[in-house]
């Protein structure tokens, strides 16, 4: 039987220990999927001496179906489309355009909260590392590769505490990197892998965020000889 997770943090932190080849890289960014992966992220991103921020991704559920997503969009204004799903289902442009409004809306509204007024870190070239809680079915995760891509990142590494082992299987041939630090079996969900599973709330991620904001600028100055 796999070890339980105490909360979050601790999943982070084993996590990172199996992320150290990625340390003091300069090119590295962790990115965390909110909410719940922002806690995971933030244990990541110090143990690497890496900047952290998140990457929001909102599915394009089909009209009465929200469900079953057509595409996806993603910070920092990408967007994606399952272009067989649109054509098979006969979804109109006008159609897709609603669906991508209200859900543009939705996530800069989020980028707002979680953010404030600092801009999204430049992911262009970049060896970024994408960590969620866990993973299940994957989906958001998949999505958030997909729109990620869209922004010519160097190189992707998908990094979860715990998941369904085809899950973790399923990504390998999806991104550079996947680190799924336990895969237990059986699975069932999330949330039975940890002591804690509260939901993080809205403050929660901007205060991570901010902390993780201070200590990247400290190892910047650091590592350019500032006292």
């Amino acid at each position: 039987m796999a070890a339980r997770f105490r909360d979050r943090f601790e999943a982070g932190r084993v996590l990172a220990s199996l992320l150290k080849h990625r340390a003091h890289d300069p090119d590295c960014i962790v990115l965390a999927l909110p909410r719940g992966g922002v806690p995971v992220g933030y244990e990541v991103a110090r143990a690497l001496q890496a900047p952290l921020d998140v990457f929001i991704v909102r599915k394009l559920g089909l009209r009465g179906h929200p469900e079953f997503a057509i595409g996806a969009i993603g910070s920092g204004g990408v967007r994606v489309l399952n272009s067989e799903a649109v054509r098979a289902l006969n979804v109109s442009d006008a159609e897709i355009e609603d669906t991508a409004r209200q859900e543009q809306e939705e996530l800069e509204r989020r980028e707002v909260i979680f953010r404030g007024t600092r801009p999204p870190v430049d992911v262009h070239g970049r060896n970024v590392i994408l960590v969620d809680d866990g993973l299940a079915t994957g989906s958001t995760m998949r999505a958030a590769v997909v729109a990620l891509r869209q922004k010519h990142p160097r190189s992707i590494t998908v990094a979860v505490p715990v998941s369904a082992t085809d899950s973790c299987h399923e990504f390998r041939a999806d991104v550079d990197e996947i680190i799924c630090a336990r895969t237990p079996e059986p699975f069932i969900a999330v949330g039975l892998w940890y002591d804690d599973f509260t939901q993080t709330t809205d403050e929660e991620v901007r205060e991570l965020l901010e902390e993780a904001a201070g200590f990247a600028s400290a190892e910047r100055a650091h590592a350019h000889g500032a006292p």
